[in-house]
Formats: C-alpha cells, structure tokens, sequence
C-alpha cells in the first residue's frame, strides 16, 4: 500500500489533470480526454504504476470520464435544440461496433504498442487542427449507406485506441460534410456516450498486475482518478465555454494543435525507448 505522500500527490496532480481538461473542453469543444490519457500516463508512471498495461489503465480511465461529460453535454446542448438526433440514430450502431472491436484490440496489445497508436493518431489530430480550415467539405450531407457503415465504425475504433470521446473525430467528420459545427459539437457529445459506455464495460474486466494498480482499481478503471478528474471537470468547463466566447477560436485551435504535437512527438518517443 503506498504511504500518505505518494497518494497526497497523486490526488493533487489528478485534481490539476480534471481542471485542464474541463477548461480545454468547455474552450475548444474537442473533450478532455485526449489530454487525460497522456496527463494518467505521466501521473501513474511518476508515482511508480507502470506496468506493460499501464495504457490500458489509462485509456480504461479516460473513457469512464467521458460517459459523464458526454451525457452532461448532450443533455445541455439538447436543451438548446442543438442535438441532430436523426445523426446519431444512424450512426449509432456503426460507432457501437467500433468501439467493442477498439476494446477488443485495446485490451490484447501490451502499452509500447498502444502509446505507439495514440502518438500517431494524435499527432493526425494535432495536424488538422492546426492546419484545417472551416471551409473544408467533402460532401453537402452526411453520409448514407455503405459509406456511413465504413466511417461510423471507424470513428468509434480510433476513439476507444486513444481514450476519446466523440469530438475529436466526429466534429470534422460531420463539418466535412456541411453539419454546422454548433450542432456538429453537439451532435459529437452523444458519439462520446456512445462510445465510452461498451468501452468501460470491456476495460472494467481487464486483470492488471498488482504492482501495476492504483488504489481503488477495478478492472483498468481507477475509481480516484475517475471521481477527482469528474469533480474539477465539472467545476472548470463552464469556465472554458464562458472563456471560448471572448477569445478567437481559430487561433486557440491552432495552438492547442501545436501542444497536441509535442505530446503526441512524446508519446511516440517514449514509445520507441527513448
């Protein structure tokens, strides 16, 4: 059992964690998680919780903050009539299907490989943001049919292998094909739930080593971690919506995207052994 000073400091640096990232989703709309799971990495490995699964505890976490968030936001924005419910009727089932195989992938590769991913597909991420443009379309409608079941999919699989929810792929997925991004983000929030519901079922029966879990650890969930970040992202977001509204968007995103690339440039080196 660790003594008093290791757990003082991890609830603090987790209390800090759920703070940044409630103030990056409320400002960029773009959830906490793909902050948390590099932020859980970092704090677990410090205070010497690193295992060959220590990703998977990450990752674990990260989504079971996400059926929180996401259920909080969606209620919200629907309250404002900001919600395309016929979206995400059709892309429900499709998301659903990803994010079992992304648990099934997830919780059979060992954490190098899983940093590896996460490096890679943040750093695409990092990339469109930084880059993107609003005016960017591939179609004037959602897609339909054969094309909605290759996407939809995909969409809920990258999210579970980065610990995500919906906002980081369905946003410019639906603003590429003309989806306002008000209701875009909206509409995003309910992929999250979507998303991190049949993931935390999945990461709540993976078996860590026990050098390798955090007190009150279930599965590759840990519950402090889980109620500390919960706690502060509901106290901080609100300030972050309030912040978005007196500040340029645009350039916010692309300094975010230029943070998301050091971290994921980092994640990828330590992934390589560095």
């Amino acid at each position: 059992m660790p003594d008093l000073s290791l757990l003082l400091l991890l609830g603090a640096m987790l209390l800090a964690i759920g703070a940044f990232a409630g103030v990056l989703a409320g400002l960029l709309g773009v959830g906490g998680g793909i902050v948390l799971v590099p932020a859980f990495f970092y704090a677990f490995s410090v205070l010497g919780y690193d295992s060959p699964q220590l990703m998977q505890l990450c990752l674990g976490t990260s989504l079971a903050t996400i059926i929180v968030t996401s259920i909080r936001s969606v209620l919200s924005h629907n309250r404002k009539g900001a919600v395309d419910w016929s979206i995400l009727r059709g892309w429900a089932p499709g998301i659903v299907l990803g994010a079992i195989v992304g648990v099934w992938l997830a919780t059979s590769l060992r954490s190098g490989a899983l940093q590896l991913i996460f490096g890679g597909l943040a750093m695409i991420v990092a990339l469109y943001m930084t880059l993107g443009r609003a005016s960017w379309r591939l179609g004037p409608e959602m897609p339909r049919g054969p094309l909605r079941w290759i996407l939809s999919p995909v969409i809920g699989f990258l999210s579970v292998l980065m610990g995500i929810g919906g906002g980081s792929f369905g946003v410019p997925t639906m603003t590429l094909f003309s989806v306002p991004i008000h209701r875009a983000v909206a509409t995003a929030a309910g992929f999250g739930v979507l998303i991190a519901v049949p993931s935390v079922i999945g990461f709540l029966t993976v078996a860590l080593p026990d050098g390798g879990r955090p007190p009150l650890t279930i599965g590759a969930v840990n519950l402090v971690a889980f109620g500390l970040v919960i706690a502060m992202t509901l106290i901080t977001t609100p300030y972050g919506a309030a912040l978005a509204h007196r500040t340029d968007a645009a350039r916010l995103k692309r300094i975010f995207g230029l943070f998301l690339f050091l971290v994921a440039a980092n994640m990828l080196r330590k992934a390589a052994g560095w």
